[in-house]
């Protein structure tokens, strides 16, 4: 369906021949010269899949949660999105605003099975994709024929093969594509020029700008900078006043959506970890030590069933005023087995000593190489 075009029906000869030859190789090279990439992010995905099993709840609010007391919320149907509940939010308040709700426990090995359908649609129709997540993936249309037909065929596709639905964002860059595809869910199919991407979003808040968190727009804000058109107006000497220059050209050129990050086929991953969010807070050093040596099993074992080590050791400790703390040590040479990890994790936890309650406590690897050979380098800040 996306596949490059080859061949013509009829033969050409002679002075006819040369010139179609021509014409087809420098329309071809502006083709090519013109990238385009699209963003293809399915609507509400896990709630989706769960209807698609238990299709009496469509039309209800469903939300997708964990069952904890400090659970949140993976995903909201549209109908519940109305009542005001999104993703991250913490379960017990979605159960506040949408007590009618019929929630659910999220169930992720049936998740990937449908993500897996999907992602292979879509590698049949396109070459090069990177997939970002379950639910989403950036596609390389660059040089292809017709990307905005193909790219509502393969939607098509997916929903008659699947029952799902994807919004898409479509555009000269990852960034434009990204922020397109968001615009009009569910089933919405934006495409932007990146000045045409200014336009439309120049009064949105920076934050909408993948890349741009919290703390960075409130920084941009007691700067009176508010909107993606004044961030992408604002001078050198304004945005350094709390910026480094490298950051603040940085941002600039977020807000004037300029990205020339490639569509790579494959997702370096360069850390791995294992993390829990406790239903009460724990003070027992025993309790933590116990909590944190189960995870250092639970995560080496993946490590090792995958063939991967890394160097890097790293805890993650939330007390119980959310503040959130990480200790790293950095080996000689990279390691994967239990025997190893847990003694530099129980030292890291042992060394930060909380002295508060622990809400969160969690493990990690990074700077993870595969059998062989080391893995790429590390992810961008900006996870576009």
């Amino acid at each position: 369906m996306l596949r490059k075009r080859t061949g013509r029906s009829r033969p050409l000869e002679g002075a006819t021949l040369r010139t179609y030859v021509l014409s087809e190789a420098f329309a071809l090279i502006r083709h090519m010269d013109e990238r385009c990439v699209a963003h293809m992010d399915m609507d509400a995905f896990y709630v989706s899949v769960e209807l698609r099993r238990r299709p009496e709840l469509r039309g209800k609010p469903v939300i997708v949660a964990g069952p904890g007391p400090r659970s949140v919320v993976t995903t909201a149907s549209y109908e519940a999105r109305r009542f005001g509940v999104g993703s991250a939010m913490p379960t017990s308040q979605a159960r506040r605003l949408c007590p009618q709700g019929v929630f659910l426990t999220p169930d992720f090995s049936y998740y990937r099975e449908a993500s897996a359908e999907v992602m292979e649609a879509v590698r049949r129709n396109v070459e090069i994709v990177e997939v970002v997540g379950l639910d989403e993936a950036y596609l390389d249309l660059t040089g292809l024929p017709a990307p905005k037909a193909g790219m509502r065929g393969l939607i098509k596709e997916i929903k008659q093969r699947t029952g799902l639905t994807a919004s898409v964002g479509m555009g000269p860059n990852k960034l434009v594509a990204k922020v397109a595809s968001d615009a009009e869910k569910p089933a919405g199919f934006v495409v932007l020029s990146r000045e045409q991407a200014c336009v439309r979003f120049a009064a949105a808040p920076c934050r909408l700008i993948p890349g741009i968190g919290g703390k960075t727009a409130e920084r941009l804000a007691v700067l009176g900078v508010h909107t993606i058109s004044e961030l992408a107006a604002a001078s050198d000497e304004a945005l350094q006043t709390a910026f480094t220059a490298r950051t603040a050209g940085h941002l600039r050129a977020l807000a004037r959506f300029e990205h020339d990050g490639a569509v790579s086929e494959e997702r370096k991953v360069v850390s791995e970890s294992r993390e829990r969010t406790f239903d009460t807070d724990v003070s027992d050093p025993d309790q933590l030590s116990r909590i944190l040596a189960g995870q250092v099993l639970e995560l080496c074992s993946a490590l090792e069933r995958q063939g991967r080590q890394g160097r890097t050791i790293g805890i993650k400790v939330r007390l119980d005023d959310f503040s959130t703390h990480t200790r790293a040590k950095t080996l000689a040479i990279p390691v994967s087995g239990a025997a190893h990890v847990g003694p530099v994790a129980q030292q890291l936890l042992s060394a930060f000593s909380p002295p508060r309650p622990v809400r969160l406590l969690g493990v990690r690897v990074a700077g993870l190489t595969g059998a062989d050979r080391e893995e790429g380098q590390q992810q961008l800040a900006l996870a576009i």
